[in-house]
Formats: C-alpha cells, sequence, structure tokens
C-alpha cells in the first residue's frame, strides 16, 4: 500500500472495474482514506492526531482543520472548497477514487438495494469535530425547510469517544434549545439586536455537561452550542445550518451564517427565520431524557463487546445508528449486521476480513492510514471476521449504519434499565 495520497492515481469517470477489484481483494470491504475538513470561523482542537504542522493545510484563509469526515459521499458547504471537499476516496493498489462514484456505479450492491432504491446514494455520513472552544447556538434546518434551497435536511447525533478526549479543551459544556418558560419575544430580540453586540443568546439557554463515553440525539430545528469534546457525529448526509450566536469567544459570527441556508427573499425576513425552530422541543423541560444517549451493550463475550452508542429514532424515523465495537487482545469475532457500515479504529490493531488495522499516533496531511474502511451491505450481512494482534491492548472501531437499517436498536432511554 502506498504510504501518501500524493502516489496515487486518481481514476474518475467509470470506476466500477477499480472498485469490483477492490471489493475482491478485500472481500467485500473498501479502504478509506482520510478525508479533512477546515471551518474558519472556529479554532482546531488537535485531537484528530493530525500532525500539527498540517492543521492550516488547506491555506490560512481556509481556517484550521477541525474535522475528518467518514465513509462521506456528501460534499462539505464551504466557501472557497476544494472541489471534492467532504468526499471520501477509496484506495486501492496504487489509485483512488470517489466512494461516492463507486455507490453510483454500483449502487444496492454496495448500500443495499433498499437504501438505493429509496435514495439512489449512501444518505448518511459520519465525522469527528474537534475544536478547541464552543461552536455557535446554531440549528440545521428540517427536510422541509432546506427543500427551499435544494438541499436536504440534517438530524445528526454525538458520541464522545474517550480515546480522542484526553482533555476537555476549553469548555466541555453544550447548551441545548431553550430555558422553559422563555419567549419567542425574547429570542426575537437576540436576532433584532445582531449588530449592536453579543446578542446573549445563551442567557436564555442551559448548559450540560459532556462526558466521555456518552452522547446525544439531535432533531431538526433545535438549538444546540456544541462544547468542547471531541465528537463523533453520525448524520444525515447534509451540511445546512443557520448560526444564531453572533459572538462567541469574543469572535464574531456574520449575519450571513445566521441565514446562509434561507432563500434569498428571506434572509432579512425576522418572522421567516424565526419560523425555522421547533418551538416546542427547544423549551421542552425533559430535553436530557428525550435526547441524551449512554451506550447500551448488544452482544458480548470472553472476545469482544458490541455496544449500541447512537439510536432512538426522530419523529418516529431512524435516520441512523452507531456501534462501538471492541475486540479484547488476542480475540477474534464475526460481526453481522443488517446493512452497509463505515468503520473508524479508534484504538489497537489487527484485521477486518484480513485487511490490516492500525490506529495512528500522528497523522500528516497526505498520509494514507489503516484506520479506516467502507462495509458493503453484502459484506455486513455475511459477516466480517475482525481480529485483535495485541495481546495487550483492545481494538476499537466505530460504526454508523444508515436510515432503517437496525429496527432492533433500542429506544431512548434504553440506557436506564441496561
Amino acid at each position: 500500500m502506498a504510504t501518501s495520497v500524493l502516489e496515487l492515481d486518481t481514476v474518475s469517470g467509470n470506476v466500477k472495474a477499480s472498485a469490483e477489484a477492490a471489493l475482491e481483494a478485500n472481500k467485500g470491504l473498501l479502504r478509506l482514506a482520510p478525508c479533512w475538513v477546515p471551518r474558519s470561523f472556529l479554532q482546531p482542537g488537535l485531537r484528530l492526531k493530525l500532525h500539527p504542522d498540517d492543521i492550516f493545510a488547506f491555506g490560512l484563509t481556509r481556517g484550521g482543520i477541525d474535522e475528518r469526515w467518514f465513509g462521506s459521499t456528501t460534499e462539505a458547504m464551504n466557501d472557497n472548497r476544494e472541489p471534492d471537499e467532504g468526499l471520501s476516496y477509496v484506495v486501492h493498489e496504487g489509485t483512488r477514487f470517489q466512494l461516492r462514484d463507486v455507490v453510483s456505479e454500483l449502487g444496492g450492491n454496495i448500500v443495499g438495494n433498499g437504501l438505493w432504491k429509496q435514495y439512489g446514494k449512501w444518505p448518511v455520513y459520519s465525522k469527528f469535530f474537534d475544536n478547541m472552544g464552543p461552536i455557535p447556538h446554531h440549528m440545521h434546518q428540517s427536510a422541509e425547510q432546506a427543500a427551499l434551497v435544494d438541499q436536504e435536511g440534517k438530524p445528526e447525533s454525538y458520541y464522545f469517544p474517550p480515546q480522542h478526549n484526553p482533555t476537555g479543551n476549553n469548555f466541555p459544556y453544550t447548551f441545548f434549545g431553550f430555558n422553559p418558560g422563555t419567549t419567542k419575544e425574547q429570542v426575537r430580540r437576540c436576532i433584532e439586536t445582531w449588530e449592536k453586540g453579543d446578542n446573549y443568546i445563551l442567557a436564555l439557554s442551559q448548559a450540560q455537561k459532556l462526558m466521555p463515553g456518552t452522547g446525544w440525539l439531535v432533531p431538526p430545528c433545535i438549538l444546540h452550542a456544541p462544547g468542547s469534546l471531541c465528537t463523533y457525529e453520525p448524520q444525515w448526509g447534509s451540511d445546512v445550518f443557520g448560526m444564531w450566536q453572533n459572538v462567541v469567544e469574543g469572535r464574531t459570527v456574520p449575519w450571513d451564517l445566521l441565514v446562509k441556508d434561507v432563500p434569498n427573499d428571506h434572509k432579512q425576513d425576522i418572522d421567516f427565520i424565526m419560523s425555522q425552530l421547533d418551538w416546542d422541543a427547544n423549551v421542552d423541560p425533559s430535553f436530557k431524557d428525550n435526547h441524551y444517549l449512554e451506550p447500551v451493550v448488544h452482544t458480548s463475550d470472553d472476545a469482544h463487546a458490541d455496544k449500541w452508542i447512537v439510536y432512538g429514532r426522530i419523529d418516529g424515523k431512524q435516520y441512523f445508528s452507531a456501534k462501538e465495537l471492541t475486540v479484547k487482545p488476542g480475540g477474534k469475532v464475526t460481526i453481522r449486521d443488517n446493512g452497509a457500515t463505515s468503520v473508524i479504529v479508534v484504538q489497537g490493531e489487527g484485521y477486518a476480513n484480513g485487511m490490516r488495522l492500525n490506529c495512528p499516533k500522528l497523522i500528516r496531511f497526505h498520509d494514507l492510514t489503516e484506520d479506516e474502511f467502507f462495509v458493503t451491505e453484502p459484506a455486513a450481512k455475511a459477516g466480517v471476521v475482525y481480529e485483535n494482534s495485541s495481546t495487550t491492548e483492545d481494538l476499537v472501531m466505530l460504526r454508523y449504519f444508515g436510515p432503517e437499517v437496525n429496527p432492533d436498536a433500542p429506544a431512548m432511554g434504553a440506557y436506564k434499565n441496561a
């Protein structure tokens, strides 16, 4: 395997033959290259294992790299972005080609016939986002709202992997919604006074202390200001948002980011902007009970433990789910899943269907790693054989799934009875 993306030839257009060769070699698995994404309005948290010299690899004007995307066929909606920003590449025998093109060419043989028939694509993705401080209080539009700007809505979820959180950085707390009793008039004033200084929207909200090994399920139209833990974030394949907080740690947030995904004829319409919130959900007095997640064991034995880390439904629909698999030192286990999945190794070393796995300690911007791969639906259903080649350290992997793939996943609050 090449050690740098610079050594690879890029295959474009018809990638069917290349993809089939990769699937044959790795028994239904596709090795993926790291996919880095910068955000100009945030400060990187330095826990992605990216080399410090490469934090600004896209250039200072693009901002620092604070995200790594997994199994993504979704473009990052950044200003001045690279043409392939946010898109994962498959790596095989000195070549690379986009996962999105593989899905387009092979359809149901990759993502499963059910997902392919309904969506015609891989409709979800996940990422690590990693920041030194908090993100502005913001929301993601619903499917109906996002359709007004030819985009898709964005439900999302969080899990805070202990392996990527040796430190909580500057503010390991997340604000959600508003305090019960908050009025729409109070929130409206925060928008009306945008250009007059800090709009103090967080004074209307309350923070939750973030703990490694836990998570949250966040529907569209709910305001949230994520804290500074490094976060694994399974979500719908969209990058829509509206920033409702105008000053964060002394940094100003432009009005343009409030209305980034608002139709042009409503970008100054405060009534329309306010209508994007699900008001009852934002002032829910039982918000934590309805959104907080702790792991729930699915299967376990002397060789492994497989836990649900993202579960629950949004308006009755399972948009995504996720698990954490731990294979004990020297252990070997066959894991069968209901559908395609994207996997990231967060600890240890070993093999998946004989393909080498190794969690890196430090990654250069152009490095090709052995920690990320995509499992096709046929391979997932047949069963992937995971082996831990270490005699001392756990092999730990996170994997997420598409919509309605796991009808047996726990319901919200199941951790209380685990």
